[in-house]
């Protein structure tokens, strides 16, 4: 049985807000909410790749620390510019 669009939306939601390092669910949670129900189906598939990934891979590329993989690079580039504005950053 596959999975409807609310049950997916509402997955994704959840696994942002609940990652298991605080500032990720910080970064990833705000960032969901917001752009969750807009995003395209493409823009989905990689948003759940991004998922799959550790905590202390991510942090590192959304501070911009390390460079993201290629295929997540335009999305962690906009979750990080999301999170500098939200918390009054430069």
């Amino acid at each position: 049985m596959s999975e409807t669009q609310e049950a997916r939306l509402k997955r994704m939601a959840m696994r942002s807000w609940r990652r298991g390092m605080k500032e990720m669910d910080l970064i990833l949670g705000p960032y969901a909410d917001a752009h969750l129900a807009a995003m395209s189906d493409e823009r989905l598939v990689i948003f759940d790749k991004l998922l799959e990934e550790n905590d202390q891979d991510l942090l590192p590329w959304v501070l911009g620390q390390h460079p993201a993989p290629a295929y997540l690079a335009d999305l962690i580039a906009e979750i990080g510019g999301f999170a500098k504005a939200r918390l009054g950053g430069q």
